[in-house]
């Protein structure tokens, strides 16, 4: 039997989850607000929270610095993890989606014994193989292919692929058969469109990991022309004396981009999670 809960323990649980939801968002209201802010008022302890002397200037001035061939471009660093984030957040949904049909619905012989190596994959942190991968594709250095390449296939992504296919129901699938649909047709005209909560899922993951990959640029990038916007911003950051308002602004630009793809994909995001929670 189901427990309900009583009008005072419901307001005590909002009020708890309020104060966290504060406490979380206090670094995001202090690098926005910091961004408004000169730089000496930026390091300021508890007083940075304080709306003074406001302006977007920091903004201007980083896209000002960032203008002409010998400090790199802007729109260009944006631009490149974009189209890196595109490839690798697109191609991973289609590679990393049709291995957890095939691990899932499709019987073939060694099927547990690759899905056991997948699992154990997930184990392995990226940092353990950098320098062998590094070693591999040396020739390959300042391009944006080996940028991309080693994350389009994902262990995780389809390990959650993997968990959301096998709960649809078989009978779809055998009804699809009967009319006539193979194996492609059924995953692309029926499986597909019943997972947008996964896809949703898997495709903000992906995109918040691409978008803030660091290690891998830093290995592999040296030419300015195809240095994504997070390496850019070791540089930025690196330049003496440091203006601490400019940093925080070029910090709120790199996030925005992160904040619009969750707004986008909010609604199928909760949905695979309230899902998820639900299945498990």
């Amino acid at each position: 039997m189901a427990m309900t809960r009583t009008p005072v323990r419901r307001v005590l649980d909002y009020t708890v989850l309020s104060v966290l939801a504060f406490v979380f968002a206090l670094p995001a209201l202090y690098l926005f607000l910091g961004s408004l802010k000169p730089s000496d008022e930026v390091l300021n302890g508890l007083s940075g929270f304080l709306p003074t002397h406001l302006s977007f200037d920091n903004y201007t001035a980083v896209l000002d610095s960032l203008n002409s061939e010998s400090t790199g471009y802007f729109w260009q660093f944006m631009g490149v993890s974009v189209l890196l984030s595109f490839v690798v957040v697109s191609g991973g949904l289609i590679v990393n989606s049709m291995a957890a049909y095939g691990l899932t619905r499709l019987k073939w012989r060694g099927q547990n014994a690759v899905f056991t190596l997948v699992l154990l994959l997930m184990l392995i942190p990226f940092e353990s193989v950098a320098v062998p991968l590094f070693y591999m594709f040396n020739g390959q250095r300042n391009t944006l292919f080996i940028q991309a390449l080693p994350f389009v296939a994902n262990a995780f992504a389809i390990y959650q692929f993997h968990t959301f296919f096998k709960k649809i129901p078989t009978s779809i699938e055998e009804a699809a058969r009967l009319d006539g649909a193979g194996p492609w047709r059924t995953f692309f005209a029926i499986i597909v469109p019943m997972s947008r909560p996964v896809f949703a899922s898997v495709a903000i993951l992906t995109f918040l990991i691409q978008w803030g990959s660091f290690l891998w640029p830093v290995l592999m990038v040296s030419d300015p022309s195809v240095r994504p916007l997070p390496l850019e911003m070791s540089v930025f950051q690196g330049q003496q004396p440091p203006d601490w308002g400019q940093i925080l602004a070029f910090g709120v630009l790199l996030v925005l981009p992160v904040l619009i793809v969750f707004a986008f994909f909010q609604r199928w995001f909760v949905e695979g999670v309230a899902s998820s929670a639900v299945k498990g």
